[in-house]
């Protein structure tokens, strides 16, 4: 089916979507709490505190494993020994993944409802000891926009700032915010969603070009909007758009010198593209510059889920994909589509759901992501050229009703699970992944080539340590904090946070003691 014709349900979902996400996520209808419920709850109480009849599941150690896979092989495998069927003969795989899901949800006191918009951000006061390095944190700047997306600090110790729905700014080393640059892409801040900022026609990410001391680029990704420019716009009577990329200069306080790096081809503009959320900048030392571009197009479905992804698996599309171009926008010869009839030459890799972290080790030339899954099924990925990461094909996680991710079936797409490239850290339960960074200085020298990595609903900040491809240890190195927005790191060697918050966000940075 083409996509426009597919898309005419967006105007009736914009209507009844804040209805159906509060019913999805209401725990009385919570399908994961009911198979639950139904299998478990006689033997490991209905808290999981455990009963004469079986242990408890949170606030102790779980002698198999607590892990996503090691919960879903225990539940599967049983142990008669104890009492404890196999419920691979009783539950289907979706039901058992479910009941992981939830008790790992429980375990890390994760809830589907609580987003964390209206938390305090709580910084600690004194000294925080992690394993390898004690650091405090100092506040930068306070009562920013509660919609705030990127940040990059400046070599001057300035740091330029991305409102999502006002635009860019710059926040001296003394904490005070500047007007708006003026002449920059154009944002709106009209569009909401269950209750929550969305939609259509916000700045997204900033980055320096690596040679910007020389050079003074500055990028910026936005969600590029029109009005009654394509035939999804004029169906539904509604704006479209799309994440393009432009860089340009900064010279007393105007955006100057814009040149456009990439846009899509306007037909794929559609109403609540920044719902996609992506628009990540990174570059290598070799004259590139990645791209990411978010999946997430709302549509009804068959079996009444809310969420669908038209589009993703198709390369002539831009959803769901990762861009790389030279810094100038010219589309490199050794891509791995540039071949390919019909396919958009500048992509990477696809099949990316809600790609929230894109960055490149410069010490290995490697591309690497973080995105985030639906309920279960966040990820950290290695991302490899011409490669596809799944969605919506599959996932370790599972749509918020409960059901499996299979996507693809109404789609007509027939795929092999091989051919699928799988995450190296999969993050279920989801704790909302957002954006990350490679610590490549010597202030936190036991931090040196560690993957930081923030995250929204769990409020968490990890480290994560890397051995050639893959993730082999993982410390939280700060909780309860705040929605980690964004994380970079200073020319200071200081790390620094971009906090979200509804109330007033902040921009904090990690100081060693």
């Amino acid at each position: 089916m083409n996509i426009m014709i597919k898309l005419k349900t967006l105007l009736v979902i914009s209507i009844i979507i804040p209805v159906l996400f509060t019913n999805c996520t209401s725990q009385n209808s919570d399908p994961f709490q009911t198979v639950y419920q139904t299998n478990c709850v006689a033997c490991h109480g209905d808290k999981l505190q455990g009963t004469p009849q079986g242990p408890a599941l949170i606030g102790t150690e779980l002698k198999n494993g607590k892990t996503n896979a090691e919960l879903i092989k225990s539940i599967k495998e049983g142990n008669p020994e104890k009492g404890m069927p196999a419920f691979s003969a009783m539950l289907t795989d979706t039901e058992i993944k479910q009941i992981a899901i939830m008790i790992a949800e429980k375990r890390q006191d994760y809830k589907m409802e609580d987003f964390k918009f209206d938390a305090s951000i709580a910084i600690p006061e004194g000294t925080i000891k992690s394993e390898k390095h004690n650091f405090k944190i100092e506040t930068i700047a306070k009562g920013l926009d509660a919609w705030p997306y990127s940040i990059a600090p400046l070599p001057d110790g300035r740091i330029l700032l991305v409102e999502k729905t006002k635009g860019l700014s710059i926040i001296s080393p003394d904490g005070k915010q500047s007007e708006l640059i003026k002449n920059t892409p154009k944002v709106y801040d009209d569009t909401y969603f269950a209750g929550v900022l969305n939609g259509s026609g916000w700045m997204l990410d900033v980055a320096l070009h690596p040679d910007y001391e020389n050079n003074g680029w500055i990028y910026l990704s936005y969600s590029d909007r029109c009005s009654d420019c394509n035939t999804i716009s004029r169906q539904l009577k509604m704006d479209a758009s799309m994440c393009a990329l432009v860089r340009g200069r900064i010279k007393d306080g105007e955006w100057i010198d814009q040149e456009t790096i990439w846009k899509a081809d306007i037909e794929s503009y559609v109403p609540t593209a920044s719902a996609q959320i992506g628009g990540r900048i990174a570059f290598d030392h070799q004259g590139h510059v990645f791209l990411s571009v978010g999946g997430l197009v709302w549509q009804p479905q068959p079996q009444g889920n809310i969420e669908a992804y038209a589009g993703i698996q198709n390369l002539g599309l831009p959803y769901g994909k990762i861009f790389r171009f030279h810094d100038d926008g010219g589309i490199p010869e050794d891509n791995p589509f540039v071949n390919t009839p019909g396919a958009l030459p500048g992509i990477w890799s696809y099949g990316h759901r809600s790609p929230h972290g894109l960055e490149v080790d410069t010490t290995t030339g490697q591309v690497w992501e973080t995105e985030m899954g639906p309920r279960g099924g966040d990820e950290v990925n290695l991302l490899l050229p011409g490669k596809n990461y799944g969605w919506p094909l599959t996932s370790h996680g599972v749509n918020y009703d409960g059901s499996k991710v299979e996507f693809g079936k109404y789609e007509g797409i027939e795929f092999n699970e091989a051919d699928i490239e799988q995450p190296v850290v999969d993050l279920t339960p989801s704790p909302a992944v957002s954006s990350f960074t490679f610590y490549d200085r010597d202030v936190f020298p036991e931090w040196k080539g560690n993957l930081l990595v923030g995250s929204l609903k769990a409020t968490e900040l990890y480290r994560m340590v890397k051995e050639g491809d893959q993730i082999v240890y993982r410390e939280t190195i700060l909780s309860n904090l705040a929605r980690i927005r964004d994380v970079e790191v200073g020319v200071d060697g200081y790390i620094y946070l971009l906090l979200e918050n509804r109330g007033g966000s902040e921009i904090v940075r990690l100081v060693p003691q």
